[in-house]
């Protein structure tokens, strides 16, 4: 039988889990690492774009606010071109799809030519969880050095802040 110190304790704990894994995607705190498979099949792990501003966009072929943001994303994929070449930004898409097909019709579609990245687990992915995701769209920026700087930012908020940290460097 649980007494009620431990009871205390065990919610206590409980509530100060919660507490400390909802402080993990914060600005100023470093970014968890992301190792994922492309859409090609190769693995990818978000620390091999260290040095680089990169827009992390958690999205989903399912949800119809994310499949809206593609054309943003492309266009803004476009317009930075120079800084993507010279190492400077990047856009890497995860998708919180489960079907392989669907995915990689959508990459087709939209002609998606930055990083995608899936485990195909759904909601049940471990990143989803790590990054604290609890709806769709959601995005991550991150600086150089994995710091994140910006999250959940779209639209004209979105590209001003792209355009912003690119011209500061």
């Amino acid at each position: 039988m649980i007494n009620m110190k431990n009871s205390l304790t065990i919610l206590f704990f409980i509530l100060f889990s919660g507490y400390i894994s909802a402080q993990n995607i914060e600005v100023g705190k470093k970014a968890p690492e992301i190792t994922m498979t492309k859409a090609d099949g190769t693995s990818f792990s978000l620390s091999a774009l260290k040095g680089k501003l990169v827009l992390i966009d958690f999205w989903a072929t399912w949800c119809a606010p994310c499949v809206e943001e593609q054309p943003q994303l492309k266009t803004m994929y476009s317009t930075y071109s120079e800084q993507i070449k010279n190492n400077q930004f990047e856009i890497v898409g995860v998708s919180l799809d489960k079907n392989k097909e669907s995915w990689q019709k959508a990459i087709d579609r939209f002609q998606i030519t930055w990083i995608q990245i899936s485990d195909l687990k759904f909601w049940k992915s471990p990143v989803a969880k790590l990054y604290e995701i609890e709806e769709l769209p959601f995005n991550v920026i991150i600086d150089g050095q994995g710091t994140i700087v910006a999250k959940n930012l779209h639209g004209k908020e979105l590209e001003d802040f792209i355009k912003k940290s690119l011209t500061q460097n």
